[in-house]
């Protein structure tokens, strides 16, 4: 077979696995094992977040957490951190499981695939890592980027995985083999988030360059980009039924979306310094987002009005994760320890 016919097949492939959803992950040493329950959540009232309490902090890393996780089945978090290290713990009772160890860079970025089986790190070592969450095993090591991945997802089927790095680029892989399959280029500064809609049908990447980018795999793939903020992109989040699109700023600004027809909706002002990170709710009724101000905050999405302030931080806010049973928040950062807040 010609190099030309190879490639051709190769882009129809990615724009075929974009398209296609609800196809269980498999391609991990425990491909045989059943999948773990995924928590199924009813569409709950935003103003349950009012009355949040901390439930209980972990411990354990020795500098900033970057980035956190949490299973399909809440059941278990996933935190990475400046200190090279991966740490997995038991949701319900805070019992550190292990530490996984294998970059040579701080952890920037985390993603779980959507059967729990599988966790990929992205570094400031360049390295991409696909580990076995079950066994703690580093399954194989993706290299393509030419400096620090800073932003992962994993498509809705788990066939596919998405990276943003400090290079500019965008590169797209076969989660299951570890091929990149094609490398998008077009902002010009780090791709600092990046986030895949429900469908699987659209890619948006947020980046240093101030843009956002709207990239739709159909029968062709095509690119809007919207002149998103007066500062760096640092955060992006989509609505589970694919409507609305959330982005927070170094500019201190959130903003919402209509992401079908990639219109701005509102600003949202209540931050006081930079925006770190985003998370949606599983039900798309509520967010979280993360700051430099000390504080993560929680708004109602349909209102946009901020229902509950969580304080208790003496430094930066680097990332904030919603449980999928939506009863679970929790945030890391500069003070190295994760804080766990429940519904009461």
């Amino acid at each position: 077979m010609s190099s030309k016919k190879r490639n051709l097949i190769t882009v129809v492939g990615i724009i075929a696995t974009f398209i296609s959803t609800g196809v269980a992950f498999k391609g991990t040493a425990n491909e045989t094992e059943p999948s773990p329950s995924v928590t199924s959540v009813a569409t709950s009232n935003p103003n349950s977040w009012q009355n949040v309490q901390l439930h209980r902090t972990f411990k354990g890393h020795s500098n900033w957490v970057n980035a956190i996780a949490i299973s399909p089945d809440s059941r278990t978090l996933v935190t990475g951190s400046r200190d090279n290290t991966i740490k997995v713990w038991s949701l319900p009772t805070g019992q550190p499981l292990g530490t996984l160890r294998g970059h040579s860079g701080g952890i920037n970025s985390l993603a779980i695939s959507p059967d729990g089986q599988t966790l990929v790190s992205g570094s400031r070592d360049n390295m991409i890592k696909v580990w076995d969450l079950t066994t703690g095993n580093i399954q194989r090591t993706l290299r393509g980027h030419s400096d620090a991945v800073f932003s992962l997802a994993i498509s809705p089927d788990g066939q596919t995985l998405v990276s943003g790095s400090r290079d500019y680029s965008i590169k797209i892989w076969n989660l299951a083999t570890g091929e990149e399959i094609r490398t998008l280029a077009g902002h010009s500064d780090v791709v600092s988030a990046v986030a895949i809609s429900p469908d699987g049908k659209t890619l948006v990447s947020g980046s240093y360059d101030r843009t956002i980018k709207v990239w739709t795999f159909d029968t062709q793939l095509t690119v809007r980009t919207l002149m998103a903020h007066d500062n760096w992109v640092s955060s992006l989040a989509i609505s589970p039924d694919g409507q609305t699109l959330v982005s927070g700023s170094f500019d201190k600004m959130i903003k919402i979306w209509d992401l079908p027809r990639r219109q701005l909706l509102r600003n949202l002002e209540g931050h006081r310094d930079l925006i770190y990170a985003i998370t949606m709710s599983p039900d798309g009724q509520t967010f979280a987002s993360a700051s430099q101000d000390k504080t993560v905050r929680i708004w109602n999405l349909n209102t946009r009005e901020e229902i509950r302030t969580l304080t208790g931080y003496s430094n930066s806010i680097y990332s904030v994760a919603i449980s999928p049973d939506n009863e679970t928040l929790a945030s890391g950062g500069v003070d190295d320890y994760i804080n766990i807040w429940r519904k009461p």
